[in-house]
C-alpha cells in the first residue's frame, strides 16, 4: 500500500514524498482513513511507529479543505506530556503542511511566554501544547478554544502518569462539545479506557502492535552486578566496544548529573537531560547528542518518550524503572524504523524484583549475563542497610541546612527558581 491509497491530497502527498516516505506504517494505514471519515479514534501505538503522521496528515487535510476563519482561531489542539514531544509534533506538522495554507505553533513552560503570546495573537490553526502552559495562557485571555474542531491527546498514558488528569479535565471543559477526538496511547490501561470513555464518541479502536510489546529488532540483555560497580561497567561497555551513541536512563535527576560527570572524567563526552534543566539546556543537549558532538545522553524518564533519535543503536537502563511499562517505553527509543538496536539493563540485587515484573509484562525471559570482575557480591540485606543509612544521613543533613539563616541572594535565587518552573 502507498500513501496515495489513503485518500490524501496531492499537496500532502508532495510533502510526504519530500520527506522521503512512500509506504505508510501500520498505524497510519489503520488510523488515517478513519480520521478522514470523521471518526473518533482510540489508538494504541508506541513512539516510533509513525503515529504523529497518523493523526497530523488527516487533520491537515480536513482543516485545509475547510474555509479559513477570520483571524485564524485555534481549530486543532494537540496536547502532549513533555516539551520535547510538543516541539517534535510541531516540527512534523510544519513539515507536512508545507504546501497547504495552515498556520501552527507550540506553547510549553520553561521558556519566556511573550514570544508564544505574540504568535498566538497573530492567529494559528493548529496549536500544540503542554497542559500547564495552555491553561496559563488561556486563563490570561491570550486565545480562545471556542472553535476547536480537533482534539488530539498524544501519549495520553504518559500524561496520566505525570499527574495531568485534572488539567486534562479542565481543558476538556473549555472545548466545544462538537468536535473530533483522537487519543493515542502506548497502552490501553484501565485508566486510559476510563479517560477515553469520558470524552470519545463511539471511537474506533486501532492498534499498531500488541499491547506492551517491544520492538522485534531490539536485542535485550541484562548484566547483573553490584550497585557500586555499575558506573565502571557502563564505562567498560562503552569504551571497549567504542559505542558512539548511547542513551542511558537513570531514576533521578541527581543520578543523571552524577553519572554524566563520571563519564566525562572517563573521557566519554556526555550530557544530562531532565526536568531541572532549562529548556535551552535540554534542547542543546539533545541537539549535540543527535549530531554526534556528545556520545552519551543521560536521561530521566522525561526522555523515555517523544525523543526522535533516528537509528539510535544503544539504550542502557542504569537503573530499572519500578513500573514495568516504563521499561517498554525506554527501550522503544532504539530498534526503530526497521533498524536493529540493543537495550542493556545494569541490574543490582535490589532490582531483581523489577526484572520479574518486566518479564511478566513481556511474557518472556530476558537473557542475563555476568562479566568477570563485575559479579554480584552484595546481598539484598546489605543493599537495604546502605539505603537506610544514606537516607538517615541525608535527613540529618537536611535538618542541619534548615537551621542556617538564608542569605538575601539565596532567597532571590529561590524566587527566580520558582518563576522558571512556572
Amino acid at each position: 500500500m502507498s500513501f496515495k491509497n489513503l485518500g490524501l491530497s496531492d499537496a500532502l502527498l508532495k510533502a510526504i514524498s519530500e520527506k522521503g516516505y512512500d509506504t505508510p506504517t501500520p498505524i497510519q494505514q489503520k488510523a488515517i482513513p478513519k480520521i478522514l471519515e470523521g471518526k473518533d479514534v482510540l489508538a494504541s501505538a508506541q513512539t516510533g511507529t509513525g503515529k504523529t503522521a497518523g493523526f497530523t496528515l488527516p487533520m491537515l487535510q480536513k482543516l485545509s479543505n475547510a474555509k479559513t476563519l477570520h483571524k485564524r482561531p485555534v481549530r486543532a489542539l494537540v496536547l502532549t506530556p513533555t516539551r520535547e514531544l510538543a516541539a517534535q509534533v510541531l516540527e512534523d506538522v510544519r513539515t507536512y503542511s508545507k504546501f497547504v495554507d495552515i498556520r501552527s505553533t507550540v506553547i510549553f513552560g520553561g521558556v519566556n511566554a511573550n514570544p508564544q503570546i505574540r504568535t498566538l495573537r497573530q492567529g494559528v490553526d493548529i496549536l500544540v501544547a503542554t497542559p500547564g502552559r495552555l491553561l496559563d495562557l488561556h486563563g490570561q485571555g491570550v486565545f480562545s478554544l471556542n472553535n476547536v474542531e480537533f482534539l488530539v491527546l498524544d501519549e495520553a498514558d504518559r500524561m496520566l502518569d505525570m499527574g495531568f488528569a485534572r488539567d486534562i479535565n479542565k481543558i476538556l471543559a473549555l472545548l466545544p462539545k462538537k468536535r473530533q477526538n483522537l487519543l493515542f496511547s502506548a497502552t490501553f490501561s484501565k485508566e486510559i479506557k476510563k479517560l477515553a470513555n469520558s470524552f470519545l464518541y463511539q471511537p474506533v479502536m486501532v492498534e499498531a502492535t500488541p499491547e506492551n510489546t517491544t520492538a522485534e529488532k531490539v536485542d535485550q540483555l541484562i548484566y547483573k552486578t553490584d550497585k557500586s560497580k555499575k558506573t565502571d561497567l557502563v564505562i567498560k561497555l562503552i569504551s571497549e566496544d567504542d559505542w558512539q551513541q548511547v542513551l542511558i536512563f537513570t531514576r533521578t535527576k541527581h543520578g543523571a548529573n552524577r553519572l554524566a560527570k563520571k563519564l566525562e572524567k572517563a573521557k566519554i563526552s556526555s550530557a544530562a537531560i531532565h526536568g531541572n534543566k532549562s529548556q535551552g539546556a535540554r534542547t542543546k543537549a539533545l541537539a549535540n547528542f543527535k549530531s554526534g558532538k556528545v556520545r552519551v545522553l543521560v536521561a530521566t524518564d522525561i526522555a523515555a518518550r517523544g525523543l526522535d533519535i533516528p537509528l539510535l543503536p544503544h539504550v542502557i537502563n542504569y537503573e530499572l524503572p519500578n513500573v514495568p511499562e516504563d521499561y517498554v517505553h525506554r527501550i522503544g527509543r532504539t530498534g526503530r524504523a526497521g533498524a536493529s538496536g540493543e537495550a542493556i539493563s545494569i541490574v543490582s540485587v535490589d532490582e531483581f524484583e523489577y526484572v520479574r515484573g518486566i518479564e511478566k509484562l513481556l511474557g518472556e525471559k530476558l537473557d542475563q549475563k555476568t562479566i568477570p570482575g563485575f559479579e554480584v557480591t552484595e546481598t539484598l540485606k546489605e543493599v537495604e542497610e546502605k539505603k537506610a543509612a544514606n537516607k538517615a544521613a541525608n535527613q540529618r543533613g537536611g535538618r542541619n541546612s534548615r537551621t542556617k539563616k538564608p542569605t538575601a541572594s539565596g532567597s532571590r535565587n529561590r524566587r527566580n527558581s520558582r518563576r522558571r518552573k512556572n
